[in-house]
């Protein structure tokens, strides 16, 4: 390779047009040199053209014209400046490289090989196909002694290797040929010495025949003789032995190795630069076009060259000299620098990456070739890591592939920076994964204020403000829901680095920090728009709160814990517009109620379904609304509940007033219940906290009793009636919603259970109000059986559900699912439990085979009373809907935790799954307060009156459980919401497989 510096061709530009000429990378001489060394390739082309490969030279110069975007005047004078340069020096670089089943020449049965080969300047044609003496002729007859080489002697071998490289001028490829040449060769010896090599009756000829010829003469073991017009540029293969009679026919191969290649090129680049600097520039001009060419654009390119560009690059490596090695060198090189222009498929990057790995030895390169692999190590990692900062510009959803592309980089990205290369070129480059996640952090900083000044209102006020700011927050939420959906798993599977939790941790503090900035201006007398600008925003921020739910882990409060204290001041604006907007509602209702039913198989008007809407709306406002402080919420569910009230009270005075402009008969009717439900109501809604419920619903609800008969046949009660229900359903809504509250004493949910209590009584007054169907829904069963347990924890809860789930499983005979049998005993001495589990009968199958693979885990229930015992598991039975375990276990526990209500043994049943999750075979429950040992004689149990128990495998509830809904609804404890998340994948498994 020639030693001489490289010529600086220019720099890459940061952005770049597809239609735009590539030609501009270089100076218009540097083009016109690495014109002319193309040409000069292309004109002295050696070797048979491969079959992949473009054969005719008017088609490459045609092509690489094109490329280089030469017209057809510029084209010419470099071609007759191309033909007056001197011809090249053609060589054949050939590699003797071993040879295989050789005649065996001495007494001992083997040989002592080696080759003279060389080249005849012009070799005959044969005058008849079957006359092949002249092909076989000797090298030594036909070649000049100076031109001929000659490889090492192997001794005593019939399978010699040399693995020999030899440089072979010659002038026409037309005329010339290659000779090879294998010789025995024959060192004096004496008899003796023969004789004592002697093996058999073939090595004693051979000493008689040897005895007959002259003293050192070789024999003559085959040759290979080619046309050099017959070889392609490189070629590798086993080629015959011929002989020169027919004596030994078969004599053996030999394994030989050409290049057709250049010495001594007239170009100016040749001559001036190193050889794998040419061929990179080359590589740079041709691949720039072929990617402008692809008619789907650079990012879809794939790497695959046309067969002109592969033919043009294959002629010149080959002339070049370039080793494998130094080939890829130059395409890492020539590519990692278009890909920071062109940007296509960085998949392309990965064969060079792979091959520099697979060859690196550092010793192959010069000092300053080791240089500028390493800048351009450095240069693609920070062009990588830049892209990656702006990831969501650079590779938009909205794009095609924009998945496949940011992934291919990540990958890339982390093969080089494995490279041995790599690390021994770049010892001060800093972990990649680090380097990332900083890119991260300031890439999402900079979308954001890129976001927040793109929204910025035009008109500087608080409600144009609020509005952009909830616009800003609906980016945000949409981007994070992208990191957490789409770009997380790439991240995780290439650097181990959580996108979501990245991003997450740093917009939830931009946001924070600009919100808060924004709020401190507002005035505190709030006016109305103003708070109703903010209502979205709040709803906004809760949202993007909620998304904390997907952080795997993060240490200390977030800055949006206690964001609905910016709000504090505009609460009461916002129950006041959903009050108002309810009332006016209402209101255009009864001034459109006909008082005439307004359906086949309905009795009340159509206000009523008016007013059924307006009420959910203010439920929607109250659900919405979350308020995380359990007291304050606690006040705010007063007040809504004080607002729906009132809009009762009006909407009866308002039908009152309707009915009388409809009918005047009923008006007497109409005004009486006016008059009483006012003033009741109104002691309902002045009703403070120290007042029990009792004494503001019963008076109300015994004035119903009594007005109820009267308005039997009325229209209006029916009307009333409907009010009533109404009532009833979102007067459960609002308690429901106060109860699933973090309050933090009992006495709340006492109060609230009384109220309950007497809103039930008084609603039914005695079977004259409300029938008990209707008041008993499912919402208020859950009600109730919720309050009246609200005041013990979760855990309580969940060993309740235990204590159902086991006499769920006495009170059922039936073993749909199949059955499991085992033994258990406790051991107070040891405080000790021991399971046995003997078997499973009937199971189902689960396997497309018809059949299942068993096994028993066995954990102990509730989790909280055995925090510190792991989950056991049998052995996994092949193919078995009876399987037989026979297995024993230990549980070291006390016997107090025996004794709690709910504790049990929990059995379940998977069917083993390689691929995918395990199948939900069953589970069994087995209380242990009822273990043999517990509360008998240890010793009897000992005695083997341990008794079987069989229990049969049940599923879960494929409509949920009453217990699991109360703890879903506990959404600040974290055990509950644990709790209920194992069961519903328990449950999910059960529905499946259903």
């Amino acid at each position: 390779m020639d030693a001489a510096g490289e010529t600086p061709m220019g720099t890459l530009p940061g952005e770049e047009s597809p239609e735009m000429d590539l030609s501009h990378r270089f100076s218009k001489r540097e083009l016109a040199l690495l014109y002319e060394e193309v040409l000069y390739t292309i004109r002295h082309r050696l070797g048979k053209p491969e079959h992949h490969h473009v054969a005719d030279a008017q088609e490459l110069y045609a092509y690489v014209q094109k490329a280089f975007g030469m017209d057809a005047e510029e084209h010419s004078v470099i071609m007759q400046q191309v033909k007056e340069l001197e011809s090249p020096i053609f060589c054949l670089k050939a590699t003797v490289k071993e040879a295989k089943g050789i005649l065996g020449k001495d007494v001992s049965g083997f040989s002592d090989p080696y080759c003279l080969l060389g080249i005849e300047a012009k070799s005959q044609e044969p005058a008849h196909p079957d006359h092949k003496k002249r092909m076989k002729a000797v090298v030594k007859d036909l070649i000049p002694e100076d031109q001929i080489h000659r490889t090492q002697v192997i001794s005593q071998t019939l399978s010699p290797v040399w693995d020999e490289t030899f440089i072979l001028e010659f002038e026409d490829t037309e005329t010339a040929s290659f000779h090879l040449d294998m010789w025995d060769s024959d060192v004096v010896e004496s008899v003796r010495h023969k004789l004592g090599e002697l093996t058999d009756l073939h090595g004693l000829k051979r000493i008689f025949k040897d005895a007959r010829k002259d003293k050192g003469q070789d024999d003559f073991l085959g040759n290979v003789v080619l046309r050099l017009k017959d070889l392609h540029c490189w070629d590798d293969q086993w080629y015959q032995l011929e002989p020169r009679t027919e004596t030994y026919p078969n004599r053996g191969q030999c394994h030989l190795q050409f290049l057709l290649t250049h010495k001594k090129r007239a170009t100016t680049s040749s001559r001036t630069q190193p050889s794998y600097t040419v061929h990179r520039h080359l590589l740079q001009q041709l691949v720039s076009y072929e990617i402008l060419q692809h008619q789907a654009g650079s990012v879809a390119w794939d790497g695959e060259l046309s067969r002109h560009a592969s033919t043009v690059l294959y002629l010149h490596a080959t002339q070049k000299d370039l080793s494998h090695f130094h080939q890829v060198m130059a395409q890492w090189l020539a590519y990692s620098k278009l890909y920071q222009s062109l940007e296509f498929s960085s998949n392309c990057l990965l064969h060079q990456i792979t091959s520099i790995e697979y060859q690196w030895v550092q010793e192959r390169l010069r000092p300053e070739q080791k240089a500028e692999l390493a800048e351009s190590f450095q240069s693609l990692l920070t062009y990588g890591v830049s892209l990656i900062r702006r990831y969501r510009i650079i590779f938009p959803l909205s794009v095609p592939r924009s998945t496949e592309r940011l992934q291919s980089l990540l990958r890339v990205l982390v093969q080089m920076c494995k490279m041995k290369a790599f690390h021994e070129l770049c010892t001060l480059s800093p972990d990649l994964p680090q380097t990332v996640s900083v890119a991260l952090k300031s890439g999402t900083t900079e979308w954001f204020h890129m976001k927040k000044q793109h929204l910025k209102p035009m008109v500087k006020s608080m409600e144009e403000n609020g509005k952009a700011l909830s616009r800003l927050l609906l980016e945000v939420i949409g981007d994070l829901q992208q990191c957490q959906k789409i770009w997380n798993k790439f991240f995780i599977n290439t650097l181990k680095l959580n996108l979501f939790s990245i991003a997450y941790l740093e917009l939830e503090s931009l946001v924070a920090e600009h919100v808060q900035g924004q709020l401190r201006e507002v005035d505190s007398s709030m006016s109305k728009p103003t708070a109703e600008s903010l209502f979205q925003l709040y709803m906004n921020l809760q949202e993007l709160y909620r998304m904390k739910d997907f952080l795997p882990k993060r240490d200390g409060p977030l800055a949006l814990s206690n964001f609905h204290q910016w709000f504090k001041e505009a609460v009461p604006q916002w129950l006041q517009k959903a009050y108002t907007i309810a009332l006016e509602r209402a209101q255009r209702a009864v001034q459109m109620d006909q008082l005439t039913p307004f359906g086949e198989h309905n009795k009340h008007s159509t206000s009523t379904v008016d007013l059924s809407t307006c009420y959910a709306q203010i439920v929607k406002t109250w659900q919405q609304l979350n308020w995380p402080d359990p007291e304050e919420a606690f006040m705010i569910m007063v007040k809504i509940v004080e607002d729906m009230c009132k809009i009762a009270l009006m909407y009866c005075r308002l039908i009152k007033e309707r009915a009388e402009a409809l009918s005047l008969n009923e008006g007497e009717a109409a005004n009486r219940l006016e008059k009483g439900i006012a003033r009741h109501i109104q002691e309902l809604s002045s009703s403070n906290d120290t007042r029990e419920p009792e004494d503001s619903i019963i008076p109300l609800m015994k004035f119903l009793e009594s007005e109820l008969q009267y308005l039997n046949e009325h229209l209006v009660q029916e009307n009333f009636k409907s009010l009533l229900t109404l009532l009833w359903h979102h007067t459960l809504a609002v308690l429901s919603a106060a109860a699933g509250q973090q309050v933090p004493s009992a006495q709340h949910y006492k109060k609230l259970h009384c109220a309950l209590k007497s809103l039930e009584l008084c609603f039914h007054a005695e079977g004259c109000g409300l029938p008990l169907e209707t008041l008993h829904t499912a919402a208020f069963l859950s009600l109730e059986t919720h309050l009246a347990l609200c005041s013990a924890t979760s855990r309580k809860l969940i060993q309740k559900y235990f204590s159902n789930r086991i006499q769920q499983q006495l009170d059922t005979s039936s073993e749909k699912y199949g059955a499991v049998t085992i033994k258990a005993l406790y051991r107070p001495s040891e405080q000790k439990l021991r399971v046995e589990v003997l078997n499973a009968v009937n199971l189902i199958p689960l396997d497309s085979n018809g059949s299942s693979d068993p096994f028993v885990q066995l954990t102990l229930e509730p989790r909280h009373e055995f925090p510190e015992v792991v989950a056991r598991t049998t052995q996994c039975k092949r193919n078995e809907l009876h399987p037989l375990f026979d297995e024993a276990f230990d549980f070291l526990i006390p016997a107090e935790k025996c004794r709690q209500e709910g504790a049990c043994l929990l059995l379940t049943v998977f069917d083993y799954d390689t691929l995918g999750a395990n199948d939900l075979e069953g589970e069994a429950f087995f209380p242990l307060h009822h273990l043999p040992g517990l509360d008998t004689d240890e010793d009897q149990a000992d005695a083997g009156r341990v008794p079987q128990t069989r229990l049969p495998l049940t599923h879960p509830k494929p409509t949920g459980d009453e217990i699991l809904r109360l703890l879903e609804s506990r959404k600040g404890d974290k055990e509950a919401q644990a709790f209920v998340k194992l069961r519903k994948q328990r449950a999910k498994q059960s529905k499946e497989m259903e």
